[in-house]
């Protein structure tokens, strides 16, 4: 090789500029290739934990399916979930303390109920009479 160098006339230090050159170019050659690979296999792989995750919800409403197929757990589904009642039945709800306040909007924070909410008692401070102290 020593003599195919002094041909060309290349010293020691141009042989290793091109081949570093030529090292670079086939990195670089190579890295586009390699990076678009590895993210393809990365989504293939969160393609895959997808559907297995829809697979099982759709055996999970296959299941529910099959459940509501049979009438007497309509029939249940719609007395707990809806409140029916069948004709010539009395219905009875019991609501248990401190069970029936929350969500319902009971609480107007004078008494009793809920503390009221900071608007409430900034409201009520704009349109109350202010206290004659006497």
């Amino acid at each position: 090789m020593s003599s195919a160098a002094r041909t060309l006339g290349l010293s020691t230090t141009r042989r290793a500029a091109i081949v570093a050159l030529v090292v670079c170019a086939l990195a670089f050659t190579l890295a586009v290739p390699l990076r678009t690979y590895l993210a393809q296999r990365a989504e293939i792989a969160e393609q895959t934990e997808r559907a297995e995750q829809l697979r099982e919800k759709v055996a999970e409403f296959e299941r529910r399916k099959a459940e509501l197929s049979d009438p007497a757990q309509v029939e249940a589904e719609a007395r707990q979930r809806l409140r029916y009642v069948m004709p010539g039945e009395t219905p009875y709800i019991v609501q248990l303390p401190g069970v029936g306040d929350r969500g319902t909007g009971a609480g107007n924070g004078r008494g009793g109920g809920s503390p009221a909410t900071w608007y409430e008692d900034l409201w009520r401070s704009v349109t109350e009479e202010p206290s004659r102290a006497g």
